[in-house]
């Protein structure tokens, strides 16, 4: 099943087959190395890892690493970036959230990905591409991640905003641990597990943008109301964050250290009940 989503922040797969011999913008493999290496869509350049952390952080990388990698890719400020993966758009709503933190907002995703473009039997290629640098100049938008300490304060005190915990339902309930030194959730928190708002193989593309709003609001989530997505690492948070900017949020932040960081912190308060 195809979805129909009219939004400027995804394009189809039908969109870019017929931008592959112009490629006026600059196109992103979000995948993990090894697979971007073995194949991808012919123009595109990969990452080297698709969390974009900093070097031993659990945050987001520095704006200065950013930028360098950025205009390596060929990416300017006025560059529109189009972005996939093979993993259900988890990858690519990641760095969309990363680009979207230094401040540049002109970037869609692929919808289905390399999922879909492998399902419909389109081109693709091991040869990477050599692009012109850019000149990208980052620019932090702090409202686009909320920090630790901002998200205690705002538990402990009991007010806005809403948290939505986008990871398992193991992780939820606490018996899967990530390796974390403690487990549970934020209190006050909602689970949705983002998985669910994916279609399933073989195209993995994003359910109708009504029956994805349906689900957040059955789960206890207001989709225009202001809310901080976690995870783990950061990762489902901003495809959390990706989602309700589909829905037109623009109150929405990504906790980065998420429970990496929180389960770190022992002044940080988890439930599990």
């Amino acid at each position: 099943m195809t979805t129909e989503i009219n939004s400027s922040m995804l394009v189809t797969t039908d969109w870019l087959a017929s931008q592959l011999e112009s490629l006026d913008f600059v196109l992103i493999d979000a995948g993990e190395a090894d697979a971007y290496r073995r194949a991808h869509i012919p123009g595109a350049v990969g990452v080297p890892h698709p969390y974009l952390k900093g070097r031993g952080s659990d945050l987001v990388m520095d704006a200065s690493d950013f930028e360098k990698l950025a205009q390596r890719w060929g990416v300017s400020n006025d560059t529109p970036v189009v972005i996939y993966d093979d993993n259900a758009s988890l990858h690519a709503a990641r760095v969309w959230w990363v680009f979207q933190y230094f401040g540049h907002s002109n970037v869609k995703v692929v919808d289905g990905g390399f999922n879909a473009w492998l399902d419909e039997g389109r081109p693709i290629t091991s040869k990477s591409p050599r692009p012109e640098s850019g000149s990208f100049s980052a620019s932090v938008q702090s409202e686009q991640v909320c920090l630790i300490e901002e998200l205690k304060d705002r538990v402990n005190s009991g007010g806005a905003p809403a948290i939505w915990d986008t990871r398992s339902d193991a992780e939820w309930e606490g018996t899967e641990t990530r390796g974390n030194d403690r487990s549970g959730r934020v209190p006050g928190a909602i689970h949705l597990e983002w998985r669910h708002l994916m279609q399933g193989p073989p195209a993995r593309r994003f359910k109708p943008l009504e029956e994805i709003r349906l689900a957040l609001v059955d789960a206890g989530l207001d989709p225009e109301g202001e809310t901080v997505t976690y995870c783990q690492s950061g990762i489902r948070g901003a495809f959390g964050h990706f989602i309700l900017a589909l829905l037109g949020n623009k109150s929405v932040r990504n906790y980065d250290g998420s429970m990496s960081e929180w389960t770190g912190d022992p002044s940080a308060p988890l439930v599990s009940e």
